[in-house]
């Protein structure tokens, strides 16, 4: 095993994942991808084990593709491409006991990840169909109800997903920007590293931007319930929502929170 473990961050294009990787790098003992020649300095263009083209992780497209929902047993489920993203990805990381990879394909890879990965632990970031529909169309044509539905569908996948996975925290942008330091807790709690201190960096509300660009409608709405997500980009209370090995440390996420 290498002496490092890693933390995937994966969700929707524009919902937060890059606020989420940040946090995480400003822990003592990890270590991030830094001035990568990518976008974003995503993990998933610097390696070449899994194909990533211009079909691979379209906005509005990948999460619901059948091609790019990533399991155990899939053909990538091999040593050799466990090997292959190593050596990729080991020019762009320092030292530390943890690794930080964001990359939004991450969302619907989670379980092949852990079979190459078997200690990493995966972050999930969530943000309010609305604001993502909203905050996408610069990118996307497709009219707003059809990635509000693109957005249901996509986080059907991870409900389904969720339960094989080992260690895992579901984060709502809307939770994040509304108590930064709170959510800063709760990633240190879930890598069982040191209490952060406050994030450098100022942490606005970018759903205030965007109204919603459609209603959600009582059906869609209905199926949003489970996230906590209601009409006109509301984020009702929800629980923590995270799964670890050890109590402890599930514990110590749901109490930060």
């Amino acid at each position: 095993m290498p002496p490092h473990r890693y933390v995937f961050v994966g969700g929707l294009h524009r919902s937060g994942t890059s606020l989420v990787a940040r946090m995480i790098a400003a822990l003592p003992g990890v270590a991030a991808i830094r001035d990568a020649p990518v976008p974003e300095n995503e993990g998933v263009y610097l390696q070449g084990a899994i194909p990533h083209t211009r079909r691979h992780g379209a906005p509005m497209r990948f999460a619901t593709d059948p091609a790019q929902h990533l399991v155990e047993g899939c053909p990538y489920d091999t040593q050799a491409t466990r090997d292959r993203i190593e050596a990729d990805w080991a020019p762009w990381f320092g030292p530390g006991a943890w690794r930080v990879e964001k990359s939004p394909v991450n969302l619907t890879r989670t379980r092949l990840y852990q079979q190459l990965f078997p200690t990493a632990q995966f972050v999930l970031v969530l943000r309010h169909p609305q604001a993502v529909a909203a905050a996408v169309a610069k990118w996307v044509d497709d009219p707003a109800p059809a990635m509000l539905d693109h957005w249901i569908a996509a986080h059907e996948i991870v409900a389904g997903d969720l339960p094989y996975l080992h260690a895992a925290l579901v984060l709502r942008y809307e939770d994040i920007v509304a108590d930064p330091n709170r959510a800063a807790a709760q990633l240190a709690a879930f890598l069982d590293r040191p209490a952060p201190a406050p994030p450098d960096e100022a942490v606005i509300d970018g759903n205030a931007a965007y109204a919603p660009p459609c209603p959600l409608g009582p059906a869609r709405a209905a199926r949003l319930a489970q996230w906590g997500y209601g009409e006109g980009m509301r984020a009702l209370p929800q629980p923590v929502q995270v799964a670890h090995p050890l109590n402890a440390v599930a514990q110590a996420v749901r109490a930060a929170g």
